[in-house]
């Protein structure tokens, strides 16, 4: 169990993380979700034990995280590294330098990764596209085993392609080796179907902390032809709203009733949650209000 309490992270005036508290279980797929500065990658490096706090406590099964030689092992922190101090190790050097950290380390599952992902592990750091050194990135992270592991944007530098193949991969062994994984990324639509839970973040304070189905029925997602939704929307909260040819969709924030929503369905209306995304754009641009 991570447990955060009062935690505060200021840089002369501004804080990164303003009066923050949390508490995250040993196992699940958390999302980190906010607006660029939003102070998602202070949250992450203090809970990867990369810093400290300015003021509050932060716990790791009781015990302060920061440079404590028992946890550090424990926690694998993956981002998005162009690090030149990396340009002139092999692929295959620098995951056997990550090894030697790892004491949980899966060499065969590397393997399987570094085939899957068709990493060349004779080549340079150096000499790869910024797709392949986010492969290499999550590969670390995937085969390090550590039970708690932190992306921070890691696999921004990969395609469509290879991030579904990596989501692939992360879930089929998540299932069978459960761990804690926590997630800050800008592909909150691709990415949400992995979440068990989501944080939200703007300014550097958490707004919700909450699990997706519990978040998602914050809103509705009302379909229909247009006269229909406009007369229904009118008087709501509406989160985002899109035309084709003669039929709406809107997203609304707020619950609907039964008997509205029986209402609403004889005239020809249909309901779904809406997506993450939706909800975040709304929280955060509206300053916080759920």
């Amino acid at each position: 169990m991570i447990n955060l309490e009062n935690v505060s992270i200021k840089y002369g005036k501004t804080y990164a993380l303003n009066n923050v508290n949390l508490k995250l279980p040993n196992q699940g797929i958390c999302g980190v979700i906010g607006r660029n500065g939003a102070g998602k990658t202070s949250l992450l490096s203090l809970l990867s034990a990369y810093s400290r706090p300015t003021s509050g406590t932060i716990t790791l099964s009781g015990e302060n995280p920061y440079e404590n030689e028992n946890i550090l092992p424990q926690i694998a922190f993956i981002y998005d590294n162009k690090s030149e101090s990396e340009n002139d190790f092999q692929v295959k050097e620098l995951l056997k330098i990550t090894a030697a950290l790892r004491p949980n380390w899966d060499a065969a599952y590397a393997e399987k990764l570094l085939k899957l992902f068709e990493i060349p592990v004779k080549k340079k750091m150096g000499a790869l596209s910024h797709g392949m050194r986010s492969a290499v990135n999550v590969i670390m992270g995937l085969a390090g085993q550590t039970p708690i592991t932190i992306y921070d944007e890691s696999y921004i530098g990969m395609d469509a392609a290879m991030r579904k193949l990596f989501i692939s991969e992360l879930l089929s062994d998540f299932t069978n080796r459960p761990k804690l994984i926590l997630f800050s990324t800008h592909y909150v639509n691709e990415m949400e179907g992995l979440f068990s839970e989501a944080i939200i973040i703007n300014k550097g304070k958490v707004l919700v902390h909450d699990d997706c189905d519990t978040l998602r029925s914050k809103g509705t997602t009302v379909t229909g032809f247009i006269e229909s939704v406009d007369n229904f929307v009118k008087n709501r909260e509406v989160l985002s709203q899109r035309t084709l040819g003669n039929q709406k969709e809107a997203v609304l924030f707020g619950q609907i009733s039964e008997r509205e929503r029986l209402a609403a369905t004889k005239e020809g209306l249909e309901f779904s949650q809406p997506s993450l995304q939706d909800l975040f754009i709304y929280m955060t641009e509206k300053g916080g209000k759920e």
